[in-house]
């Protein structure tokens, strides 16, 4: 038995007039149901709640272009869309739970056990969560925009074994096929690096909020996990089957990598936005890279935007690329009147880490 997260698009899910397709819902809702039938926990993780509410108000998306106007639609579809899954996993005697995030259920470490607990009660209790984001009250400057990266960290939150993501490719390629004739499927990815990231591209469809960048980004959190991603099309017969047995030729397979990040890496590496950056000297980027040491002032160099001690900030080498991320200790204003300073120099009060060890994640 293993525990399986699925993320479906809202292009997944809608037809040529972005309206909610019940049959591709169905689709979807039938091989969950397999999966169940087989012994595996599921939680599926779904975006839509606008293409649901759209019809109900006569509107279009060009008639929501702000993101009030999408919020207050969100709530008007969020329903309507539980029911089409309600209906659909009904045919198979599966009732279904809502749960609605927002980014603070991930960056609290309170919200997040809440969270864990929800979920895992919710599979234990042999109900269907259907994860979303809660679009409808999400503030706009701390908000994914897209299911990926949550459906992603749903995985951490519930160990799963596997994470699929479904979208209207059959996976990532080596070219666009629209514009390159020879391009062919990767089939497996051992380490996403940024050449892979860059061949993923920007922009989704003009239906849905992400695209194989997203894709990626959240393959790449759930192999620091140590989930094993899997990019798929969601019109493929059997999907979810052949993502979970590892059937040839079914997407873009990522590997989980061997070296897991615990949870509070994890959540400080990908789950909380960065408030401003921090650059550093060679020697500094050196001894955080090699040494796992606690970042001091004398190695800072500079720093930018106004964060305040509890944000999370980006570390930046002398070139300018960020190499880590980390919890800072000093508001803004603060470093940069000591930036540069020995432990000694520093006035009293000023606490000498500006990122401790412990709150420091050093990525690739």
């Amino acid at each position: 038995m293993s525990t399986v997260v699925v993320k479906i698009g809202t292009s997944s899910i809608t037809d040529d007039d972005g309206v909610i397709d019940a049959s591709a819902v169905q689709k979807l809702c039938d091989e969950v149901a397999a999966l169940k039938g087989e012994g595996h926990l599921v939680v599926v993780v779904t975006s839509g709640a606008i293409a649901a509410g759209l019809p109900a108000l006569g509107m279009r998306r060009a008639d929501a272009p702000d993101i009030r106007t999408r919020q207050a639609v969100s709530a008007v579809g969020q329903s309507r869309l539980l029911r089409v899954y309600e209906d659909a996993f009904a045919a198979h005697g599966i009732v279904t739970g809502q749960v609605l995030v927002t980014p603070f259920d991930f960056m609290l470490r309170q919200q997040y056990l809440h969270a864990r607990h929800t979920l895992q009660r919710l599979l234990s209790l042999g109900a269907m969560p259907i994860v979303n984001e809660n679009d409808a009250l999400a503030d706009d400057e701390i908000r994914f925009g897209d299911n990926d990266r949550i459906a992603a960290l749903v995985a951490h939150l519930v160990s799963a074994d596997v994470l699929v993501l479904l979208t209207d490719a059959p996976g990532l390629y080596t070219a666009d096929p629209r514009l390159d004739s020879t391009a062919s499927l990767i089939e497996e990815v051992v380490e996403i690096d940024a050449e892979l990231e860059a061949l993923a591209g920007g922009t989704g469809s003009e239906r849905g909020s992400g695209g194989m960048a997203s894709k990626i980004a959240a393959a790449k959190i759930a192999a620091w996990s140590g989930v094993r991603a899997v990019i798929a099309g969601a019109n493929r017969a059997n999907v979810l089957h052949d993502a979970v047995t590892g059937a040839p030729g079914v997407g873009t397979v990522v590997r989980a990598r061997e070296k897991r990040l615990p949870a509070r890496e994890l959540w400080i590496a990908f789950a909380v936005g960065a408030a401003g950056t921090i650059t550093v000297d060679e020697g500094a980027r050196n001894r955080l890279m090699k040494d796992n040491v606690s970042l001091l002032p004398a190695g800072v160099t500079g720093c930018e935007r106004r964060f305040v001690a509890g944000d999370a900030v980006e570390i930046l080498g002398p070139d300018g690329r960020p190499f880590a991320k980390g919890i800072v200790r000093l508001d803004a204003d603060v470093l940069r009147q000591v930036l540069g300073k020995r432990t000694k120099e520093l006035p009293e009060g000023v606490p000498h880490e500006v990122v401790h060890r412990d709150d420091l994640v050093v990525l690739p």
